[in-house]
């Protein structure tokens, strides 16, 4: 996976995040993880959580909110919490899955086609005047003259 600056800055979200987390919940979460987001982050990127606002209210990036979903869902959440989660997680993707459907049915492809090349001829002529080549040949050369 390459690593992107987008990442890197969400990994050090994170780990500012979890200084403000009790120490037994960051324990939970295994120490290859919290590597991996402190090896990876970006130490140029300045992130500091404003201790005055709600943590729905911090600013942080939709990433970090990512991250920070699956570690409450792996590590923190109560199996029951874990059950209504993926539960969830299912619906939500069986939904979408619907919705692909819907839009790219075969069939329902094949109707919109027709639909598409229905039009009117009102422009065009009744009946097509054909002339012998002979004469297109002598009105072109009387042209030229």
């Amino acid at each position: 996976m390459r690593l992107t600056k987008e990442y890197a800055m969400a990994y050090k979200e994170v780990i500012e995040i979890l200084k403000y987390v009790p120490d037994e919940d960051v324990k939970k979460i295994p120490e290859e993880k919290l590597k991996f987001y402190k090896n990876n982050m970006d130490y140029e990127y300045n992130y500091t959580l404003d201790m005055t606002k709600k943590f729905e209210e911090q600013k942080m990036s939709d990433i970090t909110k990512a991250i920070l979903a699956n570690i409450f869902k792996d590590y923190w959440a109560t199996p029951y919490q874990k059950e209504r989660i993926e539960a969830k997680e299912k619906y939500d993707l069986e939904k979408l899955e619907e919705e692909k459907r819907k839009k790219y049915n075969p069939d329902n492809i094949f109707e919109r086609q027709k639909e598409e090349k229905v039009f009117e001829s009102t422009n065009l002529p009744n009946q097509i005047k054909k002339e012998p080549f002979c004469n297109k040949l002598i009105s072109f050369i009387k042209r030229i003259i």
